[in-house]
């Protein structure tokens, strides 16, 4: 198939000589630690939302029916709108910060973007110390919110964009590794605040401060990327972002023309990225940048992060020990992800999605036998200590599946997918999604475990069939090409390259 009209520069697999540099690495270790503020709140919300002390001062009607628990259904202990409802609203903020933020990156460049997410987030967490009454709460949760909707859309492009293509999804993956490094310290400060029985919970909340101030510290000391810094007029800057991150052996001149063409070919439609994204020629991307979000969420390992605590509570563990089942389940989710880090540019992403797919389905069934034969329909049964450890297990075996497949890709794939006239709204529509998902997920989690029982892991099951067939049947491989020779892969792909042969078509006559 001809390749004119496409940005190639020498190949699919073309790096321009780039050097793994000390810089590149520093600087994409920086950026990934953005990861940090979305994987604490991940992490310390459920914990925070089974400590005592915070129920009482919050939710008085939960700590009743947590206390008479074993004298009603066990799967409904914890249903609550308005207790999800503290961890939810975080994610509908984040859902608005996601759509705008596409336009504020391009006027004021990713590094800043970051910048400003982690001061929102900042100022959240403090709110959240200080909270009085679930109003304040709320209100804190929103600007949490606001923080991770912009790290959230610019710090996996950045990634992307920046990491020279042989190491792009090693670094990408970074983000969910920070990600999962959060989530495990936020179980580690539940596990210890919550023996400050008064005030421990302000503690967990109020420490949300200190990963937000990493990100901030370190984009301060971040180069914007050149995609980024080339938008905005600056081509001194982004030849000199490029040598400082490229090394000395790097054809710096080579690669800078291909973002620069990559760059005005965007230009030559003045339409905007969301309009332009729906285009029939751009319905690849706009697939994915749904699909990867909405399958994402749907591998249920979200809302098992969130409200493992409670979860683990419900399957008969104590408050100590359902906090440390947390801390083992993050601990899991951190190990997967460092394997897939070593992996994804080894194996490539489809094979992951299959593994990590086969995986998560196997454990979501066991789970939803285990609790449907121990606890029953309605709820009634008691579970033996061994049936309950065996459900940690699969909780965990579900986390590893979901660790080297769909949590570093689902960062990774929508940063290098998208051509740079729609990168910024395809990675805005891929945040809205999630967050959304997010958001709707967490405040019906807890009722759908009321109302399904034990069928709600074997729903999860359904979904990770479906989603896995997808991948295996519309996702091609991407491993190891450049961003500017990705319509190349679209191009080759059984179904997808009729759209795109069309944007090639539309290119080559405009030329």
């Amino acid at each position: 198939m001809g390749m004119e009209g496409f940005a190639v520069p020498s190949g699919p697999t073309a790096d321009y000589g780039a050097s793994l540099t000390f810089s590149v690495i520093l600087t994409c270790v920086m950026a990934a630690s953005g990861g940090l503020i979305f994987g604490y709140d991940v992490g310390i919300s459920g914990g925070v939302s089974s400590m005592e002390s915070f129920l009482r001062q919050f939710y008085p009607g939960v700590l009743k029916k947590m206390i008479e628990k074993g004298t009603s259904n066990e799967y409904c202990v914890y249903d609550s709108q308005s207790l999800t409802a503290f961890t939810s609203s975080l994610y509908i903020a984040g859902l608005f910060a996601s759509l705008v933020a596409g336009k504020v990156t391009k006027a004021i460049g990713r590094q800043a973007v970051m910048l400003l997410g982690g001061a929102m987030f900042f100022a959240g967490a403090a709110l959240n110390a200080g909270a009085v009454d679930i109003a304040m709460l709320i209100i804190g949760r929103m600007l949490l919110g606001f923080g991770v909707g912009f790290t959230n859309q610019a710090t996996p492009v950045y990634l992307a964009e920046i990491a020279p293509p042989r190491w792009r999804g090693a670094f990408t993956s970074g983000f969910q590794f920070f990600l999962s490094v959060g989530v495990l310290i936020a179980n580690l400060t539940n596990y210890g605040t919550n023996h400050i029985k008064r005030w421990g919970w302000r503690l967990s909340l109020g420490l949300a401060a200190a990963p937000a101030t990493v990100i901030v510290i370190g984009a301060f000391f971040l180069t914007d990327s050149p995609s980024s810094l080339v938008v905005r007029g600056k081509l001194d800057a982004a030849r000199a972002a490029l040598r400082r991150v490229r090394g000395p052996d790097a054809d710096i001149d080579a690669e800078l023309k291909d973002v620069i063409r990559s760059v005005e070919e965007s230009k030559k439609n003045e339409e905007e990225a969301y309009r332009r994204i729906i285009r029939r020629e751009y319905r690849p991307h706009l697939v994915m940048a749904i699909a990867v979000a909405l399958f994402f969420q749907l591998t249920g390992v979200i809302v098992l992060a969130f409200f493992s605590p409670l979860l683990f509570r419900t399957v008969g563990f104590g408050s100590d020990a359902a906090l440390i089942g947390a801390v083992i389940l993050g601990a899991v989710n951190l190990g997967s992800i460092s394997v897939s880090t070593f992996t994804i540019d080894w194996l490539g992403r489809r094979p992951l999605f299959m593994i990590g797919g086969l995986v998560m389905i196997i454990c979501q069934v066991a789970i939803a036998w285990i609790m449907g034969a121990q606890i029953g329909h309605n709820g009634e049964g008691t579970m033996p200590h061994g049936y309950s450890v065996a459900v940690l297990l699969l909780v965990c075996g579900h986390s590893a599946g979901f660790g080297v497949s769909w949590g570093p890709l689902n960062w990774l794939i929508p940063a290098e997918i998208f051509p740079v006239e729609i990168r910024s709204a395809g990675n805005g529509i891929t945040s809205a999604v999630g967050l959304g998902c997010t958001f709707i997920q967490t405040q019906t989690f807890l009722a759908m475990l009321c109302a399904f029982k034990y069928a709600t892991f074997a729903y999860y099951a359904g979904w990770i069939v479906i989603m896995t067939t997808f991948i295996a049947l519309f996702m091609p491989e991407t491993k190891g090409v450049p961003l500017e020779s990705m319509n190349a892969v679209w191009a080759q792909h059984w179904y997808w390259g009729r759209f795109v042969r069309e944007r090639k078509q539309v290119i080559d006559e405009s030329a």
